[in-house]
């Protein structure tokens, strides 16, 4: 059964590709008109072969691409604040947008979650990386981000500095 449809419509569409506009055609399904626009419509004026679906609109700026904000605090030689970073494209008010955005693009993988905190019950080593902490929070890779940073041990430090531009690099 399925054959047979499919050969029917490539018989019309076939038929139809010859038809010059105005002129009428008749298919296995009944007489088809082609309008002088081209669209091959019934007797009752219903479309027979239907054009490809149109792309939505273009969305909005605050809709399109990645979208962060990142919140700093006590980091040792950077201004604190907040800072917004767009990607995709870039903009925003972050000290490096490109460094940061191509940091992000270079580190997400398929089932990679870039953001995701130490994992409970790591060993990491004692070391004190100092008082900085960061907030980032908005969209990136269609997902939503919400993810605190500090420098309190090893495994902190080690997830903050991968994600140097994003976040202000580390004391020298």
């Amino acid at each position: 059964m399925l054959h047979r449809l499919l050969f029917t419509a490539a018989a019309s569409a076939a038929a139809l590709a010859g038809v010059p506009a105005g002129q009428a055609a008749v298919s296995p399904t009944g007489p088809v008109a082609v309008s002088p626009t081209g669209l091959a419509t019934t007797t009752y004026g219903e479309p027979v072969l239907s054009a490809p679906a149109p792309m939505p609109p273009p969305g909005r700026d605050e809709d399109l691409g990645d979208r962060l904000t990142v919140t700093v605090h006590d980091a040792e030689g950077v201004t604190d604040g907040s800072y917004e970073l767009r990607c995709h494209p870039d903009g925003g008010s972050h000290p490096d947008v490109s460094g940061a955005c191509q940091k992000l693009d270079q580190s997400t993988g398929w089932g990679k979650d870039v953001f995701a905190p130490v994992p409970s019950g790591s060993v990491c080593t004692m070391v004190y990386g100092g008082p900085a902490t960061a907030h980032v929070t908005g969209t990136w890779a269609g997902r939503p981000v919400d993810a605190k940073f500090d420098r309190t041990n090893g495994c902190e430090i080690a997830r903050w500095d991968a994600l140097v531009p994003l976040l202000p690099g580390g004391p020298a």
